[in-house]
């Protein structure tokens, strides 16, 4: 036995935390009543070597190399404050909610280590690892952990669906090192109804009757008071020489809005496929005694109010606004933009634009060169959009470029036009299929300016 072994505290602790000390199993059991007693309404278990949470487990032990363990938590919403077409109810309700779920996680990683046992709770959603926007900014993807740990399953409209609780639910995780007893499996059906409520309800057509999605659409509307939309209004101030042209370009109320985001938490503009979500075991009855009287009275109103809806020039959003909602207002903005070629590709499916794909069929080799050394082949065929690392096949387009030239271009600094003068940017093929890439990504290409 060393003198370490041997220390009086060391000997005390050893006694008072039997289990810590032999780096015995965590009884689930035990666990998930103290989960319940700190506030939560259900709660699930994933060992981090599950293949189902594999994509999360570089991030997680990054931030929190001790992890062998998550917990998965579930803290229920009120449901009427999230349906209401008032989107500041609605947004108080995810506020306090989402405070609760942080406390709940806090205080279970608080009496955690009053048992000797290692535990860390990552935020429910923002603030983020904001140095790695536009890239992955959170510690943990709370939707993939809370399936595998059997707290419902994905929905058409990419939130998680809890069995009893419908949709109307905030996710948690907590990071354990120790290893548990047991753990949670996904339950075996989907509560999803896929009646495509959400995809009637939703004011810039993310949702697709299809299954597809547009996180492009969701990100630009939807957090428009977030990241790259407050980016984009930081900008707008910044070029303006006036307050009369300031105000030619944001409305008062805009103003007011972003005020208000920042005094009180930033507001989501609509989440109205969460309102108008039908499933789970506490939420159905409406829908199943009355369908025609559940649209009208949760899906009408939302249709129907007269808002502001932000979209990226030339997107499947503008056109989907000015066809399915002409009462709204299409407002057009800046989208997301890149700051790095690895950036660049790995975000490619975010901003990709299936709706101006139509018709193109087409084969991309792209090398960059300089700052970063990257070589990718990008199909897009069926308007759907493949990425690969290397350059693979024949392509019908070239393009070698240097790597900051590029980005500048994206970010809209620098001119494709002075680019490919000056041989920063070298195109072999036709240009107008450069022209019909550009199209794809218009929230971050400007190739219409020019060809």
């Amino acid at each position: 036995m060393t003198k370490l072994e041997e220390h009086p505290t060391v000997a005390a602790l050893k006694r008072r935390f039997p289990a810590a000390a032999a780096a015995a199993p965590l009884s689930t059991a035990w666990l998930r009543q103290l989960c319940l007693d700190c506030g939560a309404d259900d709660v699930g278990f994933v060992s981090l070597d599950r293949p189902d949470i594999a994509g999360e487990r570089a991030s997680i032990l990054k931030a929190f190399p001790a992890t062998k363990s998550l917990i998965a938590l579930v803290c229920r919403m009120n449901r009427e404050p999230i349906r209401s077409p008032a989107r500041s109810v609605a947004n108080l309700e995810f506020h306090h909610t989402g405070d609760h779920v942080n406390d709940v996680a806090r205080e279970i990683v608080r009496r955690l280590e009053a048992e000797g046992i290692r535990a860390m709770n990552a935020a429910v959603g923002f603030p983020m690892e904001m140095n790695g926007f536009p890239g992955k900014i959170w510690v943990v993807s709370h939707k993939p952990v809370a399936v595998a740990a059997g707290l419902g399953q994905m929905g058409i409209h990419r939130n998680v669906i809890h069995p009893k609780f419908g949709n109307f639910i905030l996710l948690g995780t907590i990071l354990l090192a120790a290893e548990l007893d047991s753990e949670s499996r996904p339950i075996d059906y989907n509560p999803c109804l896929s009646c495509k409520l959400c995809v009637a309800a939703c004011p810039v057509g993310a949702i697709k009757p299809d299954g597809r999605f547009d996180p492009s659409a969701c990100l630009t509307h939807n957090y428009r008071e977030f990241m790259n939309g407050f980016t984009d209004w930081v900008e707008q101030i910044a070029d303006s020489p006036s307050a009369l042209a300031y105000r030619h370009r944001v409305t008062d109320q805009e103003t007011a809005s972003m005020w208000q985001s920042l005094s009180f938490g930033a507001n989501y503009k609509a989440a109205y496929c969460l309102a108008v979500c039908p499933a789970g075991e506490e939420v159905i009855a409406p829908f199943l005694a009355d369908r025609a009287e559940f649209v009208a009275e949760m899906v009408k109103p939302l249709q129907q109010k007269e808002e502001t809806i932000y979209v990226v020039p030339h997107s499947d959003a503008e056109e989907y606004v000015a066809r399915k909602f002409p009462h709204k207002t299409a407002k057009r903005v800046n989208g997301v933009r890149p700051s790095s070629i690895a950036g660049f590709l790995s975000g490619m499916h975010i901003v990709f634009q299936a709706g101006q794909a139509k018709g193109l069929s087409a084969v991309y080799h792209f090398t960059f060169t300089g700052a970063e050394t990257m070589q990718a082949t990008i199909t897009i065929r069926d308007e759907t959009l493949t990425v690969q690392s290397g350059l693979i096949g024949s392509p019908n387009c070239s393009v070698t470029a240097d790597a900051a030239t590029w980005l500048g271009f994206l970010r809209k600094e620098k001119s494709i036009v002075w680019a490919i003068l000056r041989r920063k940017v070298r195109v072999k093929g036709r240009l107008s299929l450069l022209n019909a890439f550009g199209k794809c990504f218009p929230s971050t290409t400007a190739l219409t300016r020019y060809w």
